[in-house]
């Protein structure tokens, strides 16, 4: 018999008051709280390095690079947004057609914040739709 099955079996043995003290004994060695309801699982109740551990899990990074992506360009502007593509990307006038053919597409990547912002003001004030990413 497993260890496991054994101690299943003398579980099931516990009175109510053993069965009560069990769980405050469990709750002091481990630092748990049994009292906690998360879907039938006992929560750990952090320590100072599990703390930090928490804390910086959930601290959002601070982004410092960014993708400006090419959505849409309107059938009427594409003059216009292939010239402004042309000169971010820095691709040549025959390949800025090619280029542009399947969207959404990365014309800048791993830029600024703030090239990034100006780039998607570029391309929006001639009549594309751009996201930075």
């Amino acid at each position: 018999m497993s260890t496991v099955s054994e101690i299943l079996e003398k579980l099931k043995s516990l009175t109510l008051l053993e069965a009560s003290e069990l769980v405050s004994k469990i709750e002091e060695t481990f630092g748990v709280d049994a009292s906690v309801s998360t879907g039938g699982a006992m929560m750990m109740a952090p320590t100072d390095q599990g703390a930090q551990t928490a804390a910086a899990e959930t601290a959002p990074e601070e982004k410092t690079s960014f993708d400006v992506v090419l959505e849409e360009i309107p059938g009427d502007k594409k003059v216009s947004v292939y010239k402004v593509v042309r000169s971010v990307a820095n691709i040549a006038v025959n390949q800025v057609k090619e280029f542009t053919s399947v969207l959404p597409k990365n014309i800048k990547e791993s830029v600024s914040k703030e090239e990034a912002e100006t780039i998607k003001q570029q391309l929006e004030e001639v009549g594309a739709k751009v996201k930075i990413v």
